[in-house]
């Protein structure tokens, strides 16, 4: 059983000791709800620098590959949109959490908890989405030219079928991408879900409360 829990028993009890106020219970689960937000920030806000230097670091010849496919440009493009879009979602978290931070009503912070949740929700389907449709993409591209896919990843004088060889390309990707989206579930399931649910938690205290 944690503090909170503990000072609720204590303030539901009729005893002749003083008991613990409504306000006092309200304000160590505010407390608890702007701490989980400003970790919701903080996480996102390193991923987002994480990637970044990855991308950074990723050698030039690591895009040669697309340029056979014509697909450097379009990926530029998406690289550019989706710096934009994790923009939106870091401010949405600092939003959530400057808002959560300056409020005094209950029924506003259960909303405004409930409202966190839909964001962190809405981020971990965009970033796990976006991974599968640009695979998607990307894949249907490659295998329109199974001449250039085996040119591009066979080495240079390996003579191959290339058919068979689109094939087992086909099954890797297929494997990677199940693999990939696993592990990003995994992750996000993790990090986020454990703060998740301590929101969740939280919004149901406050929900007890005002009963």
């Amino acid at each position: 059983m944690d503090g909170l829990e503990l000072l609720k028993k204590d303030w539901n009890k009729k005893q002749h000791f003083p008991q613990l106020s409504y306000d006092e219970i309200y304000k160590l689960i505010h407390k608890k709800s702007s701490s989980i937000v400003k970790w919701l920030l903080i996480i996102c806000a390193a991923e987002f620098t994480f990637w970044t230097v990855i991308n950074l670091l990723m050698p030039d010849e690591y895009m040669d590959v697309y340029e056979e496919f014509h697909l450097k440009t379009f990926l530029y493009v998406v690289q550019a949109l989706h710096y934009i879009i994790l923009f939106g979602f870091i401010y949405l978290f600092y939003k959530n959490y400057k808002a959560i931070c300056v409020i005094d009503n209950t029924k506003r912070l259960m909303s405004k908890i409930l409202k966190t949740r839909k964001t962190v929700n809405y981020y971990v389907y965009y970033n796990i989405g976006l991974y599968i449709i640009l695979s998607i993409i990307i894949n249907i591209v490659m295998f329109s030219q199974p001449e250039i896919l085996a040119d591009a990843f066979l080495d240079e004088g390996v003579s191959a079928d290339s058919d068979k060889f689109v094939t087992i390309f086909v099954i890797v990707q297929i494997f990677t991408m199940l693999i990939i989206c696993g592990i990003l579930w995994l992750w996000y399931r993790i990090i986020y879900g454990i703060l998740l649910r301590r929101l969740k938690k939280n919004y149901n205290e406050l929900k007890s409360l005002k009963v």
